[in-house]
């Protein structure tokens, strides 16, 4: 193969531009941006075709619904994290209203009890004081007995007398009893 070889302008753009005048370099100059023009009108034109094509009409269509979508979406949670937000102001509130339910129904508990020990108390007392009551009526009638037996064996008229005057006073004593009891 045969060498190869390249000649180099030994002058500078600048010196070129001077030595014609500037004619050449405007020229240059103009042609450079003619080109840069055109390649942008047409880059232009290509993506207006582009942009106004359907697939991208639809693209953009698309990313419209996917804003809205997402617009709706947030909505929701928002109002979904507010209505919990209630929910749990709601629960802390009945737990509290629980709380206080119960630390109410304890002392009416304790309160129950204290009142149904306080009754038991007096209703053995009054159970006490009518078996002592019973007991002294028994006593009572016994004695009675005891004396309308002796007054029968003395007169058998004045007896019936006697009998008649004797219950008055074992009627008085007895509601006499009737009455200590209550």
């Amino acid at each position: 193969m045969a060498p190869i070889s390249y000649d180099y302008c030994k002058m500078s753009m600048d010196d070129i531009c001077k030595e014609d005048g500037g004619k050449r370099c405007k020229l240059v100059v103009g042609i450079l941006g003619l080109l840069v023009i055109v390649l942008l009108g047409v880059l232009l034109i290509f993506f207006i075709i582009k942009a106004n094509s359907e697939a991208c009409q639809d693209g953009l269509r698309a990313v419209m619904e996917c804003r809205n979508v997402t617009y709706l979406l947030q909505e929701e949670l928002t109002e979904a994290q507010r209505g919990f937000r209630d929910a749990e102001a709601q629960a802390v509130t009945c737990n509290q209203t629980v709380m206080a339910l119960m630390a109410s129904l304890d002392a009416e508990k304790a309160q129950g009890r204290k009142k149904v020990e306080e009754l038991e108390g007096e209703i053995t007392t009054l159970n006490h004081k009518l078996q002592d009551a019973s007991a002294e009526v028994e006593r009572l009638r016994r004695e009675n007995h005891v004396l309308s037996v002796r007054i029968a064996d003395t007169d058998s008229a004045s007896s019936q007398d006697s009998s008649c005057a004797a219950e008055p006073p074992l009627l008085i004593l007895l509601l006499g009893l009737g009455a200590l009891l209550l």
